[in-house]
């Protein structure tokens, strides 16, 4: 028996067993014994009958006597009497008629089940009964409960592992002996152990600590191995010009703010080294990223060089190209933009192309259509991604291969990224906050709304209408499902539109529509041509139309935590005080986070909260999330991530030869391209 041994060698597992184990992913030993718990039941602690609770109760005592018997419709009852020096209490066992034969009169057993109310009477009801002389997998002790498929239950999970026990026992330690001897962690092979069959409460929670530590360990070193591996490329040295930058910030029509002004300084820092700039830059919507970025660039530019500033949107990107121009106007490097996206007629990328490979293009600003093939860059310096983590990895790498050297990368983000995350999955990035609201920015005031208040609520709406304001409405789903309660963009747009608001002008935006189209309705919003949008979350990210002042949120349940402060962000960033409505389906009780929102604006904060409530996936999208390798470890644990980060550092600090962890260097090379942002 090896770990490379197929279940089917276990005892009790056939063929027809064998294809429910593939069914959750099971199909050698390793798999197996990599299938972690996902919760765990605590029928460790004994009570005598006579102290007996309605609940989840553990006894040991002997049967006295067993029986079966048919009732209404073929249903089969066993009962029995189980006893112990204090007591006698009732078993039942529906539809299991090979319990009266299994079980022994007089034989000492323990006993795990529900003890409550059944016909007036108390019983333990299908109870998990083993015998007290044995090793109980089922009973007297915490039992771990796997994740089910049809066919396939725990306890068959369970006596599968019982019989892999002298396997584990004999796993490999996975991590370097010393970093296991500093941390004061179990072995592997204990910790394995432990989480399938642990002894005692604190026996998993140090099981939980070594395996979390492990799997945080690896997100750091492969992330420190990233920035590592690019700091010893070569970059283009990009001087910095005091004139220049004081010209920009002298025609700008508003005050930087502090936050601006150090984020803008470790910025020019950077790119005065010939080793690679890769900074991330992350701030609330609003608090103005964009202005650093052109700041950034317009470094580059003084000397001749190529700036690529690629967003995930074409909406996005023309507004990018639209601020920047009008930025870089008074300089006298306006005419050195070029937009580059996919709606573009053939002769005008054509135009865009032959610009951008000539040189005479410098800051050139797009979508995807920035790596094609045909983008052919002059001489690029610096590239700006915006929300970069809507990009893969390959789009990335493909966008800084068309340097033809390692360029400066500047990452923008109004995601506020919990600084446990920063630690592991962005720990090679060097971070920039931008903390501070641009002056005289208004909170946003949240307010959550019942169904039974929506009248009063478009009447308010309204009056702010009529004083010449804007309103965004967000709609989880662009058609009705029969799939998810939730209301739809079409469903709001024609109910808004022909009732509550059919005086006024009322347009309709969702990701199905064509570009085109969509820049056309986006266009008329910014123009006030129309007073109410509804829209998917295709407004998430960058539309800034400073004359909108209220969100409302359809659904705002069907909406993270993240994604709805991004949402409201989008209101109140003109002159204008700024409301968002978080409307809901029913009148039951707000979740957590719809309350969390209500009271904080602190996008920072909120997204903590995000992360503790649903894990790094609701961040950062699905793509990253079932890579992150995280089981055991919560991000949460901020003490366990410093450990683990520290750990990682010095391991790379005194120069170990990392090659002799064969078994960690393939987890770390895995999570390298997970974690790559260079």
């Amino acid at each position: 028996m090896t770990l490379d041994s197929s279940v089917t060698v276990l005892k009790g597992v056939g063929e027809a067993l064998a294809k429910k184990f593939a069914v959750v992913g099971i199909r050698t030993l390793a798999d197996l014994i990599d299938y972690y718990p996902r919760r765990y039941e605590d029928y460790s602690v004994m009570t005598p009958t006579s102290q007996l609770r309605p609940g989840t109760v553990t006894i040991e005592a002997v049967i006295k006597q067993a029986k079966g018997r048919y009732v209404r419709r073929g249903m089969h009852i066993t009962e029995a009497v189980a006893s112990d020096e204090q007591g006698s209490v009732r078993l039942i066992w529906f539809n299991q008629p090979y319990r009266a034969d299994a079980l022994k009169p007089g034989q000492k057993y323990f006993i795990s089940g529900e003890y409550q109310l059944s016909h007036q009477r108390f019983a333990i009801m299908n109870p998990s009964v083993e015998m007290a002389s044995d090793f109980p997998l089922n009973t007297a002790r915490i039992i771990a409960v796997y994740r089910e498929t049809k066919g396939l239950t725990s306890r068959q999970v369970r006596a599968a592992v019982q019989q892999v026990r002298p396997l584990i026992a004999g796993l490999p330690e996975t991590l370097p002996p010393h970093i296991v001897v500093q941390q004061k962690l179990m072995s592997y092979a204990e910790a394995m152990l432990t989480i399938h069959t642990p002894d005692s409460a604190q026996q998993l929670e140090e099981a939980r600590r070594r395996l979390g530590f492990e799997e945080v360990f690896r997100l750091s070193l492969a992330s420190l191995l990233n920035k590592q591996e690019n700091q010893n490329e070569i970059a283009l040295e990009i001087p910095f010009d005091e004139q220049l930058a004081r010209d920009f910030v002298s025609h700008l029509p508003f005050q930087l703010t502090d936050a601006q002004r150090r984020t803008i300084w470790r910025i020019y820092l950077d790119l005065q080294k010939t080793q690679p700039m890769n900074r991330m830059v992350e701030g609330d919507v609003g608090s103005g990223k964009t202005v650093v970025a052109a700041m950034a660039a317009l470094m580059a530019l003084a000397q001749d060089w190529q700036v690529a500033f690629m967003a995930p949107t074409e909406l996005l990107a023309r507004q990018h190209a639209e601020s920047i121009y009008k930025l870089l106007q008074a300089l006298g490097y306006a005419d050195k933009v070029v937009l580059l996206v996919g709606s573009l007629s053939a002769a005008q990328k054509k135009k865009a192309h032959e610009a951008i490979a000539s040189g005479q293009a410098q800051f050139i600003i797009g979508t995807q259509a920035l790596i094609q093939d045909k983008v052919d860059m002059h001489r690029l310096a610096l590239i700006v991604i915006d929300e970069q983590h809507r990009f893969g990895v390959e789009q990335r790498k493909t966008l800084m291969a068309k340097a033809g050297h390692m360029p400066h990368v500047l990452s923008l983000t109004a995601t506020p990224i919990p600084r446990s995350l920063a630690l592991t999955l962005y720990g090679e990035l060097d971070i920039s906050i931008l903390g501070d609201k641009p002056v005289g920015r208004q909170p946003i005031i949240t307010e959550i709304i019942s169904p039974n208040s929506h009248k009063q609520l478009y009447e308010k709406i309204d009056a702010e209408l009529e004083q010449g304001r804007q309103m965004f409405v967000v709609c989880p789903l662009i058609t009705d499902s029969t799939m998810v309660e939730a209301n739809s963009a079409e469903k709001i747009y024609e109910q808004l539109s022909k009732k509550q608001f059919k005086h006024r002008r009322v347009g309709l935006l969702h990701g199905k529509l064509k570009a085109a189209d969509k820049q056309a309705i986006m266009q008329k919003f910014v123009d006030h041509e129309l007073d109410i949008l509804v829209s998917t979350t295709v407004i998430e990210v960058g539309v800034d139309v400073p004359n909108a002042t209220i969100m409302m949120i359809e659904s705002a349940e069907r909406f993270g935590l993240a994604q709805l402060h991004q949402l409201r962000g989008r209101v109140g960033r003109g002159e204008h005080q700024g409301s968002c409505y978080l409307m809901l389906d029913d009148s039951k009780q707000p979740s957590r986070r719809l309350r969390a929102l209500v009271s904080s604006n602190d996008g920072f904060r909120l997204a903590e909260l995000d992360l503790e409530l649903r894990g790094p996936g609701a961040i950062y999208g699905t793509m990253q999330h079932g890579q992150l390798d995280l089981r055991i470890a919560k991000l949460s644990d901020t003490k366990l991530i410093a450990a683990a980060r520290t750990a990682a550092q010095s391991l790379l600090d005194d120069g170990v030869n990392l090659l002799e962890y064969k078994e960690l260097m393939t987890h770390v090379t895995r999570l390298r391209a997970v974690t790559n942002l260079n």
